[in-house]
């Protein structure tokens, strides 16, 4: 598996990420320990959790499983994240200094090391002055409780703000941005993107799949049923799935996703993952799976290549809507400066 750098830092990861969100939900133990044992003997490294995954029960699955596996924690980057209520005060959630200080030292006990690879803030909280949440990160750098941090959800203007904080003071800069990306959302790369391209971050893309809908496993107007999160349990988003099959939109994309898959002998799970693998800024793309047959389907996307012309094909298909103001204007002006010869 392809190795890359964790944004704009020296530390290197798999291309290919094991989100843990399943853990302790829709994997048990034995099942979660079995998907990190599979995920590095398929030479992944990077392994990302966070401290509200089941209420910290997925942290502690992980953290049994190091301890199981004493020497084996060099061998993975851990990220997790802080941000969101693990309790019921009114401290107990937000990007504070007291609730962080509270959030990462419930995380490192809960997995059991001395120092978390890459922490990151779950979301952006607009009642806890920025400074005070960026000191509190070049503070834990500095006590050698977490080696980088990164954002989750964030938009481009606090993007761009909080490296510019970063910068000014001298603290510790961030290195990576996980937003929802994939073929189906793609909004983000009308500033999003920019943004975090702009600041050296690293792109760690969850939803890959879009919640299956790049799996292949959906049909137009059926109602989804068998081994699919909406077809086990219907009551977690069908009325999103509703909306998005009403959408023609995402027809077009999964059919090209489905031709292009069929020429190159490949799953559209990989295909899509792999599309997403090579996109600009992308550092490691974040897998989810409940099984170890999901997973081990999801990782032959690292011996997929996706030559230009289906890539493109992909790209058409899939182009983010720009119809609202200023984005149609911008991909105009863009368009023209193609036409004219520029860059």
């Amino acid at each position: 598996m392809e190795l890359r750098n964790l944004g704009n830092s020296g530390t290197m990861v798999s291309e290919l990420a094991l989100g843990t969100m399943t853990f302790g939900a829709e994997a048990d133990e034995p099942t979660s320990h079995a998907l990190l044992d599979h995920f590095l003997e398929g030479g992944g490294t990077l392994v990302d959790t966070a401290d509200v995954y089941s209420s910290g029960v997925s942290e502690s699955i992980i953290g049994r499983w190091l301890a199981r596996n004493h020497g084996r924690r060099d061998e993975i980057v851990l990220a997790t994240k802080g941000r969101f209520p693990m309790g019921a005060g009114p401290n107990d959630l937000g990007l504070s200094r007291t609730h962080l200080r509270r959030a990462l030292d419930g995380s490192l006990r809960r997995l059991g090391v001395d120092h978390i690879d890459l922490y990151q803030l779950h979301a952006w909280d607009g009642l806890t002055p920025l400074e005070e949440t960026l000191r509190f990160l070049d503070d834990a750098v500095s006590a050698g409780k977490i080696s980088y941090y990164g954002f989750s959800n964030y938009l481009g203007w606090q993007l761009t703000k909080a490296a510019r904080i970063a910068a000014e003071h001298g603290w510790s800069p961030p290195v990576t941005l996980q937003p929802q990306y994939n073929l189906l959302v793609r909004g983000i790369e009308h500033e999003i993107v920019p943004a975090a391209l702009d600041a050296g971050l690293g792109l760690l893309p969850w939803s890959p799949l879009a919640g299956g809908w790049l799996s292949g496993k959906y049909r137009r107007d059926e109602s989804p049923t068998g081994a699919t999160r909406l077809g086990e349990n219907p009551t977690r988003g069908m009325e999103a799935w509703d909306a998005r099959n009403a959408d023609p939109r995402t027809w077009e994309v999964v059919d090209a996703l489905a031709a292009v898959a069929d020429e190159l002998g490949a799953t559209s799970a990989q295909v899509a993952l792999r599309w997403l693998a090579d996109r600009p800024g992308v550092t490691s793309v974040i897998l989810g799976a409940r099984t170890v047959d999901q997973l081990d389907d999801t990782l032959r996307t690292a011996d997929v290549r996706l030559p230009d012309d289906l890539r493109r094909r992909l790209d058409d298909a899939s182009a983010p809507r720009a119809e609202v103001y200023p984005y149609g204007e911008q991909a105009v002006a863009q368009r023209h400066r193609k036409r004219e010869g520029g860059r």
